[in-house]
């Protein structure tokens, strides 16, 4: 028989899973009684849903990218009061989401370099292919060419016979 959970009851099981003081998922089991499974997939749920749920971690190092973007995106218009209270309530510093932010926008700008960098490679290689195809056309050229010639000195050789002198 399934269990169904109100909404409420579910943020309230997912709310002790935050920082700053989260309570490890097995022990909210044996206080609810809710199968471990079942918050595995609610706090995926909440991450899916764009909200910052930290797994089984006390230091904001553990977060994963995605909870970081998160994170990032949840407190982008924040101000510094906002932001601290947020932080508060995650148990993190304003430091951890500035210094994420920025990892964020180098990444974003080494993103772009790589692209650039990809994009002269790939000129490069076209160009290389280009005149790779050439040779290949001029040398097949030059083979049926030379093949023609031998073909014309055996069909000679057929009708005329061996010349004495070579």
């Amino acid at each position: 028989m399934r269990k169904t959970y109100s909404e409420e009851f579910k943020e309230s099981v997912i709310e002790k899973m935050m920082p700053p003081n989260p309570v490890p998922v097995l022990q909210i089991c044996r206080e609810t009684g809710v199968s471990d499974v079942t918050l595995y997939k609610w706090r995926k749920d909440y991450r899916n849903r764009g909200i910052a749920v930290p797994s089984e971690q006390n230091n904001s190092n553990n977060w994963t990218a995605e909870d970081k973007l998160a994170a990032i995106i949840e407190t982008a218009s924040f101000n510094e009061i906002e932001l601290s209270e947020y932080c508060r309530t995650k148990g993190l510093f304003v430091e951890d989401i500035q210094q994420w932010k920025i990892s964020a926008i180098s990444g974003c700008q080494q993103d772009k370099q790589l692209k650039k960098g990809k994009q002269a490679s790939l000129q490069t290689d076209k160009k290389e292919i280009k005149r790779l195809k050439f040779e290949l056309k001029r040398k097949e050229k030059a083979l049926a060419e030379t093949a023609a010639l031998l073909v014309l000195s055996k069909k000679c050789e057929a009708i005329w016979g061996v010349d004495e002198e070579d």
